[in-house]
């Protein structure tokens, strides 16, 4: 990975969604609103400040670049292009938002 960029695992289980009365909501269907993914981090470039790999990030699905690697497909993305980072390193002090 070069610079800031950072290398996540598509979450193929987060695509169809249940609703709070139990409706299963398939992952094509057309939701008004733009919704965020959560996706874990394998890899980040030298220059990427907040994120490490295993954190768990926020990320806008739509501005994505799809890479296959030996088979696997991942996304890879900006530092700044994402929205929140979870992580356990971050204790109960810090609110785990990249801001």
């Amino acid at each position: 990975m070069l610079h800031d960029r950072v290398m996540v695992e598509l979450d193929h289980e987060a695509g169809e969604r249940r609703s709070s009365g139990g409706i299963v909501i398939p992952a094509t269907a057309a939701m008004g609103a733009r919704r965020l993914a959560w996706s874990k981090v394998v890899a980040v470039g030298p220059h990427a400040r907040a994120i490490e790999p295993g954190d768990r990030v926020l990320f806008d699905p739509e501005d994505k670049a799809e890479v296959e690697v030996s088979g696997e497909v991942y996304v890879v993305m900006r530092e700044r292009d994402i929205h929140a980072v979870a992580a356990e390193r971050l204790g109960d002090t810090a609110t785990g938002l990249y801001l």
